[in-house]
């Protein structure tokens, strides 16, 4: 079995969780190779290149993959999708489900998604739309980004990933301290946007959500 893993912020708590997994050392390492942004990994699972990752909300909505109630979440602000103001439309590569969203809430501009996304709001947020407010505005709902999706065995992962979505994952500094060199962040803006603003646990009002923009992004015919 391969995972897929986006080397994000956002996913570094489902990071440290799998390290620690009982898990042999051979699946660890497989688990660790394939790495890539959403758009890849929504291929290398269509294709079945990985067996299991968290891709973009609207490439889960395949009927072919089976999902946990795990993704990538937040509610009324996000910070890392966003839509710079006064700037040609332009899509990010990176995702899918951003740019579809930018779509349904009609924002015209450059789609930047991830931790540069992050970095730029921090210092310059009158630069910038936060897709997750603009979707909370019209809908009063959260939003999904992403979900954990595989083909098969979807029993195991849910036993696999049944504690983390009940416990808070503590980060070790010296990865903090890694993280925010590397992006040019603030530890304490690390720990504020894992803490306060991402959540993982896909409920009723994420799935109702997830539902509705689905059902928009039909609409539009971007599925």
């Amino acid at each position: 079995m391969i995972f897929g893993k986006i080397d994000y912020i956002n996913l570094l708590p489902l990071h440290i969780y799998l390290k620690k997994y009982p898990l042999p050392n051979g699946y660890k390492a497989s688990m660790e190779y394939k790495k890539g942004v959403p758009s890849k990994l929504n291929k290398d699972l269509f294709y079945k290149r990985i067996d299991a990752a968290i891709i973009s909300s609207i490439e889960s909505a395949r009927k072919k993959y089976k999902n946990l109630d795990l993704g990538i979440c937040a509610n009324k602000r996000v910070f890392s999708v966003l839509v710079e103001k006064n700037t040609l439309t332009s899509q990010d590569p990176s995702s899918a489900t951003s740019n579809a969203l930018a779509k349904i809430l009609k924002q015209e501009g450059r789609v930047i998604i991830g931790d540069k996304a992050l970095k730029l709001y921090l210092k310059y947020p009158l630069n910038y739309v936060d897709l997750c407010a603009k979707w909370h505005e019209k809908t009063a709902l959260p939003f999904v980004f992403a979900r954990f999706s595989c083909a098969q065995k979807k029993i195991l992962y849910e036993k696999m990933f049944k504690n983390f979505l009940k416990i808070k994952i503590k980060i070790p500094h010296y990865i903090l301290q890694n993280y925010a060199k590397t992006r040019n962040l603030n530890i304490k803006d690390i720990k504020y946007y894992l803490d306060e603003v991402i959540y993982y646990k896909i409920s009723t009002k994420e799935k109702l959500a997830l539902k509705r923009f689905i059902k928009a992004c039909k609409a539009l015919n971007l599925v």
